[in-house]
């Protein structure tokens, strides 16, 4: 393996899985995963619809806590997608699946999207990560996960029907964190008055869980009515009025380039070169948003290739050193709670800007700590390979002789496999 490759299966991937083939040609694997369909296979994939009925029969039978349908449910769809992620043959594209699902943050510390998280990544996220922006941003925003996380689906015109029978309001924590974390940033100026204004054209936009099947509905009783301005721009009173606003957004100069530093420094490094920042802002502005357009500039830039410096989160750990070792199905580890355990417990960040992507909020003692303690008890249960060959196979020529010579050393396999897994070449992409 040469460090090109490394690079390939390291910086842009999820780390080589056991001793997969090589890739003859790194640059092309990497662009062929963004020009082929997505080769994801779950033997029973999520439905918004499926989550919601089992939201309503929890509603109904009101189980104590830990015992609902809903987190059943997680639990089977989390541990799959997790099981894609290390079996997956385009780690690239599913590197992006991931990047753009805590982009868009839904997180079950808001209960009610435990049925529905897993619905979320394969329904408004997967389908879009090679496709325009603006697709994938509608889909996000017209998602139950979304507008229940973010209260959309509660928000009411205060001069709509309902809103002046019932004398409830405006709910305006989707609108903001759109235009904050998802498009535009503040780096568009908007105001609180674009906050508002976008607020309303939201209005509307809601779920229903009766329906059969459950899932997004537009209640035009619950509309406010007349011309919103968001940005200098007005937007009707209709649903056409959100989804023009939103294709408006997603297109703006600011989103691109808010995206396009989001980008540079998930694939980059914590402080990416504002030339790659450039690179990356125009061919986003170049392609109306095309996010395959703009993974595909990641391949080309020069900076993306070098040493890494980027610290795996707990997700990248747990799931490239899962990859390494390649265990059979039956001794897969139950990544959900490790998760949980190294930090970041999946769909669970603790606020909607999603877990953070620089080294310094990973890297604390105790947390640094944890992976140590994690990677020592899975060293112990999982494997019987040369530790030696299993380093050179993951790591090629990123391996350290000092990590060579300390796994030599080592007085046993279980604490060579710690050494490994614990290195820092290992803990880096």
């Amino acid at each position: 393996m040469d460090t090109r490759t490394a690079q390939a299966l390291i910086r842009f991937g999820l780390g080589r899985r056991g001793a997969e083939p090589l890739p003859a040609d790194p640059g092309a694997w990497l662009m062929d995963q963004l020009r082929r369909p997505d080769p994801t296979r779950l033997d029973e994939p999520p439905t918004v619809a499926e989550g919601l009925a089992v939201l309503r029969q929890d509603r109904e039978t009101k189980p104590p806590p830990g015992k609902s349908l809903s987190r059943k449910l997680f639990q089977t769809q989390a541990a799959a997608q997790l099981a894609n992620a290390v079996t997956t043959p385009a780690p690239f594209r599913e590197r992006l699946v991931w990047f753009w699902t805590n982009h868009f943050c839904v997180s079950l510390r808001r209960g009610e999207i435990t049925s529905v998280a897993a619905a979320f990544v394969e329904e408004a996220i997967r389908p879009h990560v090679t496709g325009a922006f603006s697709d994938m941003l509608l889909a996000v925003m017209r998602h139950p996960a979304m507008l229940m996380y973010l209260d959309n689906a509660r928000s009411i015109g205060p001069d709509s029907m309902a809103g002046l029978r019932l004398h409830r309001g405006l709910n305006e924590n989707l609108a903001r964190e759109c235009l904050e974390l998802h498009t535009v940033s503040p780096l568009a100026g908007y105001s609180q008055a674009d906050v508002t204004a976008f607020a309303k054209v939201l209005t509307g936009w809601s779920i229903d869980l009766k329906a059969e099947p459950p899932g997004f509905r537009f209640r035009p009783y619950t509309h406010e009515p007349g011309v919103q301005i968001v940005l200098g721009q007005p937007f009707s009173a209709d649903e056409e009025g959100g989804v023009a606003a939103l294709r408006f957004l997603a297109n703006h100069p600011a989103t691109h380039r808010f995206l396009a530093t989001k980008l540079a420094c998930h694939f980059v490094a914590d402080a990416p070169p504002p030339d790659a920042v450039r690179v990356i802002e125009g061919r986003l502005r170049d392609s109306s948003g095309n996010l395959g357009a703009a993974a595909a500039s990641l391949v080309d830039l020069p900076a993306a290739w070098q040493p890494a410096t980027k610290l795996r989160t707990p997700l990248d750990y747990v799931v490239a050193s899962v990859r390494v070792l390649d265990p059979p199905p039956d001794q897969m580890p139950n990544m959900v709670g490790i998760l949980g355990g190294l930090g970041q417990p999946l769909w669970t960040a603790p606020a909607p800007n999603g877990w953070p992507d620089r080294a310094a909020d990973w890297a604390a003692p105790e947390a640094m700590l944890r992976r140590i303690d994690w990677a020592s008890s899975f060293a112990g249960h999982i494997g019987t390979g040369d530790v030696l060959r299993i380093a050179d196979s993951g790591l090629g020529p990123l391996l350290r002789a000092a990590t060579q010579d300390a796994i030599r050393r080592a007085g046993s396999r279980r604490d060579a496999m710690t050494l490994l897994l614990t290195s820092p070449e290992f803990q880096r992409r």
